[in-house]
């Protein structure tokens, strides 16, 4: 089957059409022609308007397959991924039983060759995510581990924080932390200030990330190795990682799509979907985020795609768990953000540089090569809906709401899905 992508905004820093409006006409899973022609195909897109650029990546999803399928398993994470535009996607090793031995690694990653979105499994740096023990994490990178991180939770311990730096240097491994003092947040709801005050809510001080921030850096400083800051919210934190980087030390970070966008304001009614770890923060916390992202502090952003049963998120918002589900509603998230950044710089931080931090191969967009692709309309209005959610889990503040921005269409492995 020949599909042929029309006038679509080609952005793919290492094509030699980026930036360019070209034909792409896409035969057997490759990219056939790039061109002013009006090649004959089966299908025809037209992308005028739209931007067409590698697949997109997220570096930080949970699944609850295996343990808790009945909020999200493999299938329905790929459905919806797929749906929100990614083609690849790295889940957290927080599952029953923890993504800790290579029996696990190859659980998730099995039929990879042949999946329209590719599972990536990021393992546990210690047992069971309990910051106690090390994994074998030498095992797990042969086995196919991408990266090492306790998902949910941060790598509280400070000496096996600093023999996880020095473990994984025998590979260029690289540690994924979520940056949390744990008793600062203890019994924490929402952000501390103002809002927390008049909500009568517990609130989870800015402190306690940013004291975990500057500790792991000094760690970093003195042992060496890769460090990844995941879900940065504040903007003394971002602060940290951008005099880090001055500095030559192997530093990145990533932020939630919905944190520049959002703050604790929207809490006022006591809606548990917005109820998010790190939490909403305030106004200058999400213009230090939009700064980041424009200066290049921000590596890359993810989906935090956390999926949660009604039992553990439709209940008294102090009962409550954390976290949403936003793998399809993140594009519409990058429509947004592209009214204060620009499109480019957004588009490399879910594709490139997630795949460049990885140490996977580079994908890009030239005549010849695998068709791996994400089609975007940033002025696309739809609706998120019961009838259109691929997840199993409903915990969104999206859900019947409508959006500005959709992908609408990936190719993957010879595969495509369509929304046009």
């Amino acid at each position: 089957m020949k599909t042929l992508i029309r006038s679509a905004q080609i952005l793919s820093s290492q094509s030699p059409f980026h930036k360019k409006i070209k034909n792409v006409l896409i035969q057997n899973g490759r990219i056939e022609e790039i061109g002013d022609k009006n090649y004959t195909a089966d299908k025809i897109i037209e992308a005028e308007g739209m931007i067409l650029s590698p697949g997109w990546f997220d570096l930080g999803s949970c699944v609850g397959d295996p343990g808790h399928e009945n909020r999200e398993d493999l299938s329905s994470l790929a459905k919806a991924a797929a749906a929100g535009g990614f083609t690849e996607v790295a889940v957290l090793p927080n599952t029953h039983p923890t993504v800790q031995t290579k029996n696990e690694v190859s659980y998730i990653t099995g039929n990879n060759d042949s999946r329209l979105v590719q599972v990536h499994a990021m393992a546990a740096v210690t047992k069971n995510c309990k910051g106690e023990e090390l994994t074998e994490m030498i095992d797990l990178h042969e086995a196919g581990a991408i990266a090492f991180t306790d998902g949910l939770k941060p790598v509280w311990h400070t000496d096996i924080f600093l023999k996880s730096l020095q473990y994984l240097q025998k590979f260029e491994g690289l540690l994924i932390d979520h940056p949390e003092d744990t008793w600062l947040n203890l019994f924490g709801q929402m952000h501390e200030g103002p809002n927390s005050t008049m909500l009568g809510l517990k609130g989870m001080p800015r402190i306690a990330e940013e004291v975990a921030v500057s500790r792991n850096l000094k760690l970093l400083d003195y042992a060496g190795g890769r460090l990844h800051f995941s879900k940065l919210s504040t903007a003394k934190a971002i602060d940290l990682v951008r005099t880090a980087k001055k500095k030559g030390m192997k530093i990145s970070c990533d932020i939630a799509s919905y944190q520049p966008l959002l703050n604790d304001e929207v809490l006022s009614d006591f809606d548990t979907n917005y109820k998010v770890n790190p939490p909403l923060r305030e106004k200058s916390d999400q213009d230090a985020l939009m700064k980041g992202l424009k200066d290049g502090t921000i590596d890359v952003i993810v989906s935090n795609h956390i999926p949660l049963d009604e039992e553990s998120k439709f209940l008294e918002f102090d009962l409550a768990d954390f976290g949403m589900i936003n793998l399809q509603t993140f594009a519409s998230h990058i429509a947004s953000l592209g009214n204060s950044v620009e499109m480019e710089l957004l588009i490399e931080k879910i594709t490139d540089a997630p795949r460049r931090l990885l140490n996977l191969e580079p994908v890009t967009i030239d005549i010849g090569l695998k068709a791996n692709l994400t089609l975007f309309d940033p002025t696309r209005e739809w609706t998120f809906s019961s009838d259109n959610n691929a997840s199993k889990s409903k915990n969104s503040p999206w859900l019947g709401k409508t959006m500005i921005g959709k992908a609408v269409a990936v190719f993957n492995n010879s595969k495509q899905t369509l929304d046009v």
